[in-house]
């Protein structure tokens, strides 16, 4: 089963959960419900983490409040995955755990036991989490791209 969170209060009702070198909270493997049916994951301040819960769609509803309609025999788009962003800040807080701790964060994010990332946005040359700005070619008119030159803040934390 799943490894529950083990809460850390950060004050103003921030709390996070602990995953360190020797502990990290998981989640029961992904379980696709019943056609007709959905699963909905619930985090909140109170301390739910990801709490899984189930329903069933009803064919008509006449209560009054938000009604949504989904028509399953017209899809629009193909659904990829999902994930996040890995930037420098990022990779900088990551490189600087212990290796221990570095795979249970990874595992975290891309495990059956985690959240199972698929997907990764890694900025090309830096962004706003960046401690410095940087390009790859900074020479002007070099369409040919015979500056180009990957930097430290890509080898050591992108690629």
């Amino acid at each position: 089963g799943a490894r529950p969170c083990i809460p850390k209060d950060f004050g103003r009702g921030s709390l996070v959960c602990v995953c360190n070198a020797t502990y990290c909270d998981t989640l029961d493997p992904l379980v696709l419900p019943a056609p007709g049916s959905y699963a909905k994951y619930e985090s909140t301040k109170a301390g739910k983490r990801l709490e899984r819960s189930e329903g069933k769609f009803q064919s008509s509803l006449r209560a009054p409040g938000l009604l949504l309609t989904l028509n399953i025999s017209t899809l629009y788009q193909h659904v990829k995955g999902f994930g996040g962003s890995f930037s420098d800040a990022a990779a900088m807080n990551i490189l600087k755990l212990s290796r221990p701790a570095q795979d249970n964060l990874l595992r975290s994010y891309f495990s059956e036991s985690g959240i199972e990332y698929n997907l990764v946005r890694v900025p090309m040359a830096c962004s706003d989490f960046s401690v410095r700005p940087y390009s790859y070619d900074d020479v002007p008119n070099d369409y040919e791209l015979k500056h180009f030159r990957l930097v430290d803040e890509d080898v050591k934390m992108k690629v």
